[in-house]
């Protein structure tokens, strides 16, 4: 899937090249797949984001949407036309969209003509764009040789399958704009039920795939922390714990006991400790986020500047605010 998605980055370049679309990077490898530890093999989506800059002319402007709550934050993207009227351009004759309106009667030129509701990026119109392309470009790729490309529907993210008769491989395209200079992005990718198609979701997949990898590379041959998780994970399944509740407890876990404490020896004590955890977290009904808020992260996990300092989100509010919630999360946790 890394080879596919890095032969698709070559080819989105040569076909965007010169244009007024966004300018997509090199994919990211996010969620359970990349980060090792997937509950059930068959079920395996292989996620990754595509991170997109500005074309040239254009600029991108995150807006936090200050009437959600504050345990989502999500975003819009504002794009606004940028003046390229610099000397160079006009050397090669290039006229710019801001003092040349123009050139936008070619609704192929502009960005605010094609993929914007009201000067805002549109999900659900990046979608369909993304589908184009990676139905365009597919003949070209050294893949469609031996394998068949199959797209599945999607109004948020680009999934689509490919099989070669004996193999099939299930991939999620979730596109999204970086926050600064850190590793946490504003995503197509949704956490409710109905989101809006200019809203954008904070995302901190990105950050928590780089925290895995930060464990991988100090954690001793034979650990099995990723076990471990995989191990409550589809223990859980049926249960209203979600996976990301049990991924976060094993996250902080990972964060505090040292890594040379999860070798085979010390499966027992570890699940034990999950296990604690979770009944700790249920007893207090709070689970702070993982990402937000966190002064004990890896040094090379960058995170935007209000979020270093942020106040991390309470991921169990809802038992919080629930007693009946609460008391079937106890039910089910004894249960487990």
């Amino acid at each position: 899937i890394t080879g596919l998605m890095d032969n698709y980055t070559v080819y989105f370049g040569h076909v965007l090249s010169g244009s007024f679309y966004p300018v997509l990077q090199r994919a990211i490898g996010v969620g359970s797949a990349f980060e090792g530890w997937s509950p059930r093999e068959q079920d395996v989506v292989y996620r990754v984001l595509i991170p997109m800059t500005p074309p040239r002319g254009h600029s991108f402007h995150l807006e936090l949407d200050s009437a959600e709550h504050r345990h989502v934050r999500n975003f819009r993207v504002c794009v606004q036309l940028e003046c390229t009227c610099s000397r160079e351009q006009k050397a090669e004759k290039m006229l710019c969209f801001l003092h040349h309106p123009e050139l936008r009667e070619n609704q192929d030129l502009s960005l605010l003509d094609t993929l914007c509701t009201d000067s805002y990026l549109d999900v659900h119109k990046t979608a369909r764009w993304f589908y184009q392309l990676v139905r365009a470009v597919w003949p070209a790729l050294p893949q469609s040789h031996t394998w068949h490309l199959k797209l599945l529907p999607s109004r948020r993210s680009c999934q689509f399958q490919v099989t070669n008769g004996t193999e099939t491989f299930r991939t999620e395209m979730l596109f999204g704009v970086r926050r600064d200079n850190s590793h946490v992005f504003v995503s197509s990718q949704t956490r409710e039920a109905y989101t809006q198609s200019t809203t954008w979701p904070e995302s901190y997949a990105v950050a928590e795939a780089k925290f895995f990898k930060h464990i991988a590379r100090q954690a001793p041959r034979d650990s099995l922390h990723l076990k471990c998780l995989q191990f409550f994970i589809r223990l859980q399944l049926g249960l209203s714990f979600s996976t990301y509740t049990m991924k976060t407890i094993v996250m902080h876990l990972l964060n505090t006991v040292p890594v040379s404490q999860w070798r085979r020896r010390h499966f027992l004590r570890r699940l034990i400790g999950i296990n604690e955890s979770l009944r700790l977290c249920l007893e207090v009904k709070h689970l702070s986020h993982f990402i937000v808020g966190n002064r004990r992260l890896p040094v090379e996990i960058r995170l935007p500047r209000d979020l270093q300092s942020a106040e991390p989100p309470n991921l169990f509010h809802q038992l919080a605010m629930d007693p009946v919630a609460r008391s079937q999360a106890i039910s089910e946790y004894l249960d487990l």
